[in-house]
């Protein structure tokens, strides 16, 4: 009997070291002190946050880059702050609250800095980067967190580009732009928003570069189509920069101002392509910009409109004669300038690798993405 325990006991220790054999696990891998843990491509959860989807531009945007996510195996939650800033706040936090990641932000606000700051501090918080893009934030707000960058661009460069764009058509075309050959063109100016960078550049660049070319080409000044006004410009009240706005203001505008009664409009430039194209279609109502027959020739009398965006709408009007100019903002460039700082956060990179190439401020984690000028194929 002592013998058959024996041999059982033995058995069972056996059992019980040949368990344990079976159950070890392999020590840890150590992480590589220089690699930040950075989630893959099928764990990065990205949320994106347009102001506005009705944007034009905004829109073109979000087009190339929802094409390059689904590239990268990535599929984002876009959101819409439908030009409402409360709105845009809340769906953040939501966001965050469903386990985002990474934000990627067109923020609402830009007269000033608190929305931007609030949208910096939640992302701090929650110990994720944050990418601001196209509408302009500070400085301060971009270095108060070394998670976050800003891609977009050079706000006084479209200006520029604009202004001597118009300039030199205006220099060029000068007795057909006149139509009430008084010597002087006047024009209108759809500044967009209030308190806007870009929109602020483009409004003063786009008269004065203008200016500077045909003074220096022995021209006078634009006039402003209404000299009484205090302001040179006119605002879309909505914020929105929308093509709604700019065709209301024509059509209030065109019956006083008109070719009978001796002052017609003869140049209109709009900080953005969606009110240069509400600008045309009330200017079509009134029959001129009717566009070009199968020679290439106007049909109609040709009031010159300027935008800036390049959108594929804008350059159709552009190719039949209806618009004359836009400066092309770069939507694929901006978007694939966004996926890079993406990818960087993907792979386990610090947000701001792989950009020199890239036209970066000076001492903040700002990408400027460079503007063309486009008067047709």
């Amino acid at each position: 009997m002592k013998k058959f325990f024996a041999l059982a006991l033995s058995a069972v220790m056996m059992l019980s070291l040949l368990a344990g054999c079976g159950s070890k696990k392999e020590a840890p891998q150590t992480q590589d002190p220089g690699k930040t843990e950075q989630p893959a491509a099928s764990e990065l959860n990205v949320a994106v946050f347009y102001y506005d989807y009705s944007d034009v531009y905004i829109s073109s945007v979000r087009n190339a880059m929802d094409g390059m996510f689904a590239d990268k195996g990535i599929k984002p939650n876009n959101y819409d702050g439908a030009g409402n800033q409360a709105q845009q706040t809340d769906q953040i936090n939501t966001a965050i609250s469903n386990g985002a990641n990474l934000l990627i932000v067109n923020i609402v606000e830009t007269s000033s800095p608190d929305a931007a700051q609030n949208a910096v501090e939640v992302a701090k918080t929650a110990g994720i980067p944050i990418v601001f893009f196209n509408r302009e934030v500070s400085d301060d707000v971009v270095n108060s967190y070394e998670q976050c960058a800003f891609v977009g661009t050079n706000a006084p460069e479209a200006g520029h580009m604009q202004g001597q764009l118009v300039g030199q058509y205006l220099v060029d075309n000068y007795e057909t732009a006149d139509l009430n050959g008084d010597g002087t063109i006047s024009y209108v100016m759809f500044k967009g928003q209030e308190g806007n960078a870009e929109a602020e550049a483009r409004t003063q660049f786009g008269v004065e570069d203008a200016n500077t070319i045909l003074t220096g080409a022995g021209k006078p000044e634009l006039a402003y189509y209404n000299a009484s006004a205090a302001d040179k410009y006119l605002v879309d009240q909505g914020g929105k920069w929308s093509a709604q706005a700019a065709n209301d203001y024509m059509a209030t505008i065109l019956p006083e101002y008109s070719e009978a009664n001796g002052n017609m409009v003869e140049l209109i430039i709009c900080n953005n392509d969606g009110m240069a194209e509400g600008a045309v279609s009330a200017l079509q109502g009134a029959g001129y910009n009717l566009g070009n027959d199968k020679d290439g020739k106007p049909t109609s009398t040709v009031i010159p409109v300027f935008g800036v965006d390049a959108t594929d709408s804008a350059k159709q009007l552009i190719n039949e004669g209806k618009m004359t100019g836009t400066i092309k903002q770069d939507a694929e460039g901006m978007a694939s300038t966004i996926l890079t700082l993406v990818g960087n956060i993907k792979d386990g990179a610090a947000l701001m690798d792989n950009t020199a190439s890239f036209n970066v401020d000076k001492g903040v984690a700002k990408i400027r993405v460079p503007y063309g000028t486009y008067t047709g194929e």
